[in-house]
């Protein structure tokens, strides 16, 4: 059965497929955009750790642990860490969320070398009402991330490639959270790409996904969320932005699945979760890992690694 075309050209898209091996002609390849000439850089490995989900049960903190330390061995240059350091400091009470902080920066002192942190929406204090924290709380919401780790949205160069990290993380009035970047962040970002030398490559980390086809990959729930959780809902602002950049590259987390959709000839890489399913196994196939990441003329090359942990309580999906 032949599939209709707007479904072809959507699947397509979410393989990766090159544009030549779907017999795609010279117009339809003027659609991705035209780039400016790729500065050169120096070759490179980093890690991109996330949703580490550190917690006392389940023996989450000895598998953080366990993947810091083996982690810690592939001489990388530093680690990108995607955001849900902690599990959870949206819902409970204040005292469980600041140790859950210092067991998460404990264990990260294992990796040996400089961590650049990305923003979960578990690392906002007290944001859900079963907390019994209240916004006046001078911790409250990403206050808790900030004094910890610096601010949540923010770059670094490294041997000729600009990295950028987002807040991906909006927080709504009725006391919940949504995948957002906001104006004030927006304007930065419209600045920072721009100050770049043009040609400059780009790797982008954030928490909450611009792209992803995970929606796809399990019925859908029962009852339509009240906020768009799964992806960032303005991403279309954002990657308006990239079209213009030489960004070879966007890392996820959030979902906890290991996937790449490549968008306009960036590609999008979800970057599976240190606690898998939650500790509890595999997520919709991906096991409990991380990246290695060799940066390599102009492209980002992810190996995904798995540590092997076991869990305590099997609930793989």
């Amino acid at each position: 059965m032949l599939l209709p075309r707007r479904r072809f050209l959507r699947s397509a898209a979410l393989t990766g497929l090159a544009a030549g091996t779907l017999g795609f002609n010279s117009r339809a390849l003027a659609l991705v955009p035209q780039r400016p000439t790729l500065l050169p850089h120096d070759d490179f490995t980093f890690l991109f750790l996330t949703d580490t989900h550190i917690q006392p049960e389940l023996d989450a903190s000895k598998g953080c642990l366990d993947c810091f330390t083996q982690a810690r061995t592939h001489n990388a240059d530093f680690t990108l860490q995607g955001g849900d350091h902690v599990f959870d400091a949206l819902g409970v009470p204040k005292s469980r969320a600041m140790s859950l902080m210092d067991l998460y920066k404990q264990t990260a002192d294992t990796l040996g070398h400089q961590v650049h942190n990305t923003m979960g929406n578990h690392d906002c204090l007290g944001i859900y009402t079963k907390s019994g924290i209240e916004p006046s709380d001078p911790l409250y919401g990403k206050k808790y991330y900030t004094d910890n780790f610096g601010s949540p949205y923010y770059s670094f160069d490294h041997k000729g490639v600009h990295f950028i990290v987002l807040d991906s993380i909006g927080i709504t009035p009725d006391r919940a959270y949504e995948g957002y970047i906001d104006p004030a962040q927006l304007a930065w970002l419209s600045h920072d790409l721009a100050s770049m030398p043009i040609g400059t490559p780009v790797i982008v980390s954030t928490h909450i996904p611009l792209v992803t086809a995970v929606e796809d990959y399990a019925p859908p729930p029962g009852k339509p969320p009240a906020h768009q959780g799964t992806r960032i809902r303005n991403a279309y602002q954002v990657l308006d932005l990239f079209d213009h950049y030489n960004v070879i590259g966007v890392f996820q987390g959030h979902t906890h699945v290991y996937e790449t959709v490549t968008w306009h000839g960036v590609p999008y890489i979800t970057g599976g979760a240190v606690s898998g399913n939650w500790w509890h196994g595999t997520r919709l196939g991906t096991p409990e890992g991380y990246l290695s990441v060799r940066v390599e003329k102009g492209r980002v090359l992810p190996d995904y690694v798995t540590y092997g942990f076991r869990t305590v309580d099997p609930k793989n999906t």
